[in-house]
């Protein structure tokens, strides 16, 4: 029997996971984990997460207690900086050069000796571009920052690549193809999937997440994060749930992150996805969608019904076509409908296919 799914995490996350098993007719419920009152939970069901944190009300620490709540380790080794950066010093897989920022007086020799500019993040929370700061030589450190940041090297990047993959309790993985992302203020704005990629840069992805997924004995969708710099991949962050730049796959793969992760939480068949076509994913921030973009071959709007604020994920589309030249000719209608602010993701994405 399928086990039911309470997923941590009642945002746009939890719901497509929702979506993804309901053809399955696997249960799904997603749930705030920072509310009060503690669940009906049963010792069949298994626990994950669409979100990394929450506070200990009772119904968070019902939900960390249950005997099936799943990565506890991963979530303690990923949520702060330090032990993320620490975990991947340990298993060889290379990151930019970083410090774990002491106390006030120390601060300024330890980012002098990066060498170069540095951003600031903190250890634990922000995302988004949230809670980061850029810091050059001879800046006087923010005293904020002491003993609550990590500092990393600024990278001369030429552009920035993602692996999403799966595990399952046997230790079988499968993962997609590099996706091409762009940010822009710390904020993904876009990915493309299923662009051609070095074969060694994919080989070494998966090598290196999959060291990670098995150091952690992990169960499920793990994105990793990547810069690229002459052609070399050094890892920035992890995932440990699906991941904004794994989109794509609603529209460009047999088995989306979606199903991928309720296959290898609820121990269904692992196999890898089969890829077709070429997918763009645009992230809606802070503004709504038209109806004249379904218009767009390819087109499809997956909207989260979230209050509209500035610079919030309110929404995705992914456009995907069977090949490069149809997906060009989508991108190029749909930049004409969209404001003019965001045209500048669709000069990003024709640039990149």
């Amino acid at each position: 029997m399928v086990p039911r799914i309470i997923v941590a995490g009642n945002g746009q996350l939890g719901q497509m996971l929702q979506q993804a098993a309901a053809p399955m007719q696997v249960r799904v419920m997603p749930v705030n984990p920072a509310g009060e009152e503690p669940l009906e939970l049963n010792d069949s069901d298994v626990i994950t997460v669409e979100l990394e944190y929450w506070p200990d009300t009772p119904r968070g620490l019902q939900l960390k207690d249950h005997p099936n709540f799943l990565n506890a380790t991963t979530l303690h080794s990923v949520i702060d900086r330090q032990r993320q950066k620490s975990l991947l010093d340990r298993l060889g897989v290379p990151t930019s050069p970083w410090v774990s920022l002491g106390a006030a007086e120390g601060m300024a020799e330890q980012l002098e000796s990066l060498g170069q500019p540095a951003i600031v993040k903190r250890r634990r929370g922000g995302y988004d571009g949230r809670g980061q700061w850029r810091w050059q030589p001879g800046e006087t450190p923010l005293p904020e920052w002491a003993d609550e940041c990590i500092a990393e090297a600024m990278i001369p990047f030429s552009h920035e690549v993602s692996l999403v993959g799966a595990r399952n309790r046997a230790g079988e993985k499968v993962y997609y193809p590099l996706t091409r992302n762009w940010h822009q203020n710390g904020i993904l704005r876009a990915s493309v999937g299923n662009l051609p990629v070095p074969a060694e840069q994919q080989r070494l992805a998966e090598q290196w997440l999959g060291r990670i997924m098995d150091d952690q004995n992990y169960v499920g969708v793990m994105a990793m994060e990547c810069f690229v710099e002459n052609g070399h991949l050094l890892v920035n962050e992890l995932a440990p749930r699906v991941h904004n730049s794994g989109h794509w796959t609603q529209a460009g793969a047999d088995i989306s992150q979606f199903e991928l992760h309720l296959r290898a939480v609820a121990d269904l068949p692992l196999i890898t996805p089969e890829v077709y076509g070429v997918t763009m994913m645009y992230n809606l921030l802070g503004r709504d969608w038209q109806p004249r973009w379904l218009s767009v071959p390819g087109a499809h709007v997956h909207w989260y019904a979230k209050e509209i604020r500035p610079g919030r994920k309110v929404g995705h589309v992914n456009v995907h076509r069977p090949d490069v030249s149809a997906l060009m000719a989508s991108l190029k209608a749909l930049r004409e409908q969209v404001a003019e602010a965001d045209q500048c993701v669709f000069d990003w994405a024709l640039a990149q296919v």
